[in-house]
């Protein structure tokens, strides 16, 4: 089935979450499970009615089976394709298509992590993580990873376009004021652009202002066909298009480190969608980092190549500005558990169900757009509310 003939087919209609910023004690599993039967009773279903699984983990390279085996699942669809970050948003289109094909006829898309207060030894994970996961032409270098990575990306869009470290602090002062008005963010605290500035620097030109949370945090959404979706609870949120692009691993083989692969996610995505950038109502954008919202603003269409540090600047990206990114704080303050594709998700369907609360905007259409590894996997997503059908 092509991608235009997807559009609208399938809907989200339950989610939830648990554990988020620390989990009190539980393990990366009780909360992804308690929040998977959250997301399943939100959608008014039963856990014996979910007969596909999305899910995978930093931590477990066979984190599927072990998933379905805690929740007593034998899902006849099963998809743990692991690519960081951008995972959740990335499972979308194969779970579309086994809904579509028959296959299954509801599917979990479900994480957890304990990542902050996890007594895992970190130390031994690392050494795990650099055997199964190589970076034969940095690891040499013993870079200080992702964030040297982020840090040279930042560092040439500022030789090449004259972006300042003030405007990637916007990007953080934003999500910050949207933070405040969402009591789930673990990050609410006033912060200031020369906070930003100030703030201990962890490498050049990024400081530990400009870098996303380290926080617990299990999220959770139910997939159906449209059909399905119309008949349970809650307004779905319809999924118009998506795409998932990775062009490397290692920062070091980036064509261009300005130019990202939401350059090709984004205008697939929005082609299967037949919509614009300027039809888009409330953006979820990865923010691991500062540099990331610049970049994907950009790449997505939302400004010119080289605009994005003047298109955050005055607030414009904040509460009262022309564009409403991040509304949940993002990962720089609502949380950031490891991997946080699914939250983005998570904050898209509560901007279209109108659930949002004091950050809630007036959205027909969002955005999500996931990011992996050091700018490595990007994975872009509209959903809509039915008026978009």
């Amino acid at each position: 089935m092509s991608a235009s003939n997807l559009r609208g087919a399938t809907a989200i209609v339950g989610i939830g979450h648990a554990g988020l910023g620390s989990a009190g004690g539980h393990t990366d599993m009780e909360i992804l499970a308690l929040a998977a039967r959250r997301a399943v009773a939100d959608a008014g279903l039963k856990m014996s009615d979910i007969d596909g699984l999305c899910t995978c983990s930093a931590s477990a390279t066979m984190w599927a089976m072990p998933v379905a085996e805690y929740l007593g699942m034998r899902p006849r669809f099963i998809d743990s394709t692991m690519l960081g970050g951008s995972s959740f948003v990335a499972h979308l289109e194969p779970a579309m298509h086994a809904l579509m094909a028959g296959q299954c006829n509801a599917v979990l898309v479900c994480y957890g992590s304990t990542q902050r207060t996890s007594t895992l030894d970190r130390a031994a994970v690392g050494k795990m993580r650099a055997v199964l996961d190589p970076l034969p032409y940095e690891a040499p270098y013993q870079p200080l990873q992702p964030i040297t990575s982020y840090a040279l990306a930042a560092s040439r869009h500022m030789h090449e376009y004259g972006t300042t470290r003030e405007q990637l602090a916007e990007v953080a002062v934003a999500a910050r004021r949207w933070a405040q008005l969402n009591p789930l963010a673990y990050s609410r605290d006033a912060l200031t652009i020369e906070d930003v500035l100030q703030a201990r620097m962890v490498s050049d030109p990024l400081s530990v202002r400009d870098c996303c949370l380290l926080t617990d945090g299990a999220g959770a959404f139910v997939l159906t066909r449209a059909d399905l979706a119309r008949t349970l609870p809650h307004e779905p949120a319809y999924v118009l298009g998506c795409a998932t692009e990775v062009w490397h691993r290692q920062i070091s083989s980036m064509e261009n480190l300005t130019v990202t692969a939401a350059s090709r996610s984004g205008p697939r995505a929005f082609a299967a969608a037949g919509l614009s950038p300027g039809d888009v109502d409330a953006l979820c954008l990865y923010d691991a980092f500062t540099i990331n919202v610049v970049l994907f603003l950009e790449d997505l269409g939302f400004c010119p190549k080289g605009e994005g540090g003047r298109f955050v600047s005055g607030g414009n990206i904040a509460p009262g500005g022309s564009l409403a990114v991040n509304t949940n704080g993002g990962g720089l303050s609502f949380g950031h558990p490891g991997m946080y594709g699914v939250f983005l998700i998570l904050e898209a369907v509560e901007q279209l169900r109108g659930s949002a609360g004091q950050r809630q905007q007036r959205a027909d259409v969002a955005l999500v757009h996931g990011n992996g590894a050091t700018l490595s996997s990007q994975s872009t997503a509209l959903l809509g509310t039915g008026a978009t059908l």
